[in-house]
Parts: structure tokens; sequence; C-alpha cells
């Protein structure tokens, strides 16, 4: 049996998480909705958005905002010929869901990485509470600070740093080459993806991966894409004043939709503010995006902006890539390509 994750209904249900890449490089938990798949799968994952053979037998065609729970993926990993049930599993049908469902993933995940496995010793120099619920890879570095795993369980994944003075109630899952900068702040449920810097107070958001929010300023209720970058005393709201509905920006409708009473900021990849930016509750920020001046004061900043006027595509391009370069990394033709589709359809 082979797997087709169908990716391509949900650009527009999901923007901006959706745009320059796969729905299934979403990250919700502790790996990314892809990563899931193939934790638990041993056979041949395709996506929607890619060409496949026509010979492909058994190719079970599945909709990528299926998020899989632990128990599932256990069944798969058994070989079976045919599918488990799904009905533990989550639909992703809005934006502002990843971070409502980080909880529950962060648990999925936190069952399925952990089992059969030991974790590595926590330093004596830390205040650990619940340390059955904390798991640590090799090579993360843990430094005088205080893990509460009482609510959640705490993830520190591997080569990760938690500096020293951090506090941090679960659940929580710092991944991958990730670091927590001395005296931060983290309330669950929080996901720090792979190679990000966080500081600062952090509750209840997402950091998809490569991204920096390296000082203080409040980040609740959010989702940060890849490659982003919030300056200094960057904080957002996700609440509003009169404790009513949130409404969020739909690409799908074209108008302003229900998402709750909390939901802060929403950040396309590869988007930037200046220090001290605040944002407004239920802000959507696009793809490739410098946020400054008042622009900020909106709650849809559409791709490619520049303050109040347009990024010009070769220097956004070159200004991704220059951020890419901190981290050792270069933008490459697929990135390009994909932002340029984006670029060139916002002048349509």
């Amino acid at each position: 049996m082979n797997i087709l994750l169908d990716d391509l209904p949900f650009n527009n249900s999901l923007y901006p998480f959706a745009a320059v890449r796969s729905m299934v490089h979403i990250r919700t938990g502790i790996l990314s909705i892809l990563e899931k798949w193939q934790f638990g799968f041993q056979g041949k994952i395709l996506l929607g958005s890619e060409s496949h053979p026509g010979n492909m037998d058994s190719l079970e065609k599945i909709p990528a905002n299926i998020i899989p729970s632990a128990k599932f993926l256990k069944q798969l990993r058994a070989g079976p010929t045919l599918l488990p049930s799904m009905d533990d599993c989550k639909i992703l049908e809005h934006p502002w869901q990843i971070f409502e469902y980080n909880d529950w993933a962060i648990r999925q995940d936190f069952e399925m990485l952990t089992s059969g496995r030991i974790s590595r010793e926590i330093p004596a120099t830390n205040k650990v509470i619940c340390p059955e619920n904390i798991f640590v890879e090799a090579g993360a570095t843990i430094t005088y600070s205080i893990l509460n795993a009482t609510d959640g369980p705490i993830y520190i994944g591997k080569n990760a740093e938690i500096q020293e003075g951090c506090l941090i109630r679960g659940p929580l899952a710092l991944c991958e080459g990730s670091r927590l900068k001395m005296g931060t702040k983290i309330f669950g449920a929080t996901t720090v993806g792979p190679y990000c810097l966080a500081a600062g107070e952090i509750k209840n958001s997402i950091l998809t991966g490569y991204s920096n929010k390296w000082h203080d300023g409040y980040l609740g209720d959010s989702v940060i894409g890849m490659w982003c970058n919030l300056g200094a005393g960057t904080s957002n709201s996700n609440m509003k004043n009169t404790a009513g509905i949130v409404k969020v920006w739909s690409k799908e409708k074209n108008d302003y939709v229900n998402a709750g009473n909390k939901c802060g900021l929403l950040m396309g990849d590869y988007s930037r503010c200046a220090i001290n930016t605040s944002f407004n509750t239920g802000t959507i920020a696009g793809v490739s995006c410098n946020i400054f001046g008042d622009v900020f004061s909106s709650r849809f900043i559409e791709d490619f902006n520049w303050g109040n006027e347009a990024y010009i595509f070769d220097k956004a391009i070159s200004d991704i890539n220059n951020w890419k370069k901190l981290k050792g990394h270069a933008i490459t033709e697929e990135e390009i390509k994909s932002l340029r589709d984006i670029y060139e359809l916002k002048q349509k």
C-alpha cells in the first residue's frame, strides 16, 4: 500500500500556511503533518501536488488536512493492508486550529516518540516537577531553569538549548537545534520548531521552523511560519477587550470569519516585523512581508508588503537569502518559483 496525501484543496482555507509549500509541512505538536505520517508509515508517501506514475498499486488517497493520532499511527506502523480507523484523528480546516490542536498534538507525538526509550538525564542545577513527563534527546543542554510537566509533557529535542533562568510549564515541544534565551517564560501548549530562537513570554503558540522571537514581548495563541523574524519588543493581542468573538480574514471566503474567543498572530513564511510592533487580535500577515510603520494596525497584511508599499520581488528574494545565510542556508530555486507564483498572482 502507498499513500497519496491530497494537499491541493487546502491552499486557501489554511492561508497563509499552505502558500509557499505544501500544507503537510505545517507543524502542530512536535512533528509536522508529513513527519507524523513518515513516522508511522513504512511505504511510499506522495503529495497531491506531485506527479506520480500511473501504475502505482494500492494507492490510498487521503486528505492531507487529517492530523493522525498516536493510536492511528501505531496501528498503521504494524503494516495493515487497510487503513485503521481515523475516528480519533483531527481535521485541520482553519489556520487558527493549528494552535488550538497543539496541546493534543504534543501529547500524541510525545507518546509516539518516547515509547520504549530512555530520556537523557536532566542536570541537577534545574528544578524539575513531574520528571516522568519530560524527555530529553541527545545533545540537549538545560541550565538553572524550572521545568514543570504537571499539566503536560515537555519534549527537549536533539541539540536544543535552554539557557539559565527559563520558566517552562508544559506541554512544550522544543525541537532540534532550537534555543530558549535566558529568562524565557513559556506556557503550554507551545512548540518551538527546529532551529528557532525564542525569548520573552510565549503561550499556546507555534514557531514552525528557522524563525526568531529572540527578545522580550508577548506571543500568544499564534502561529509563526518558517524563516520569520519578530523584532525586539513585538507583542500581539490574543483577545478582544470586549471578550467577544475574534474575526480573522479568510482567503477562501474573501471575508472575515469567526475564529472563537482567542486568536493572536498568524504570520506566513519569510515575513518580519520591526521592533516594538504591536499586532491586533486575529491578525493575518501574509508571505514575505516587511512590517513596519502603521501597517501593523491592519488585521490583514497582504503578501509582499513593505511597510505601506509593495515589496519589490528581487529585493524580497535577496532579503530572504540574507536571513537564510544567518543559519547556514540559501534560498532554493524551488522556493523562488513558489514565491514568484504568489507575487505574480498578487499583481493580477
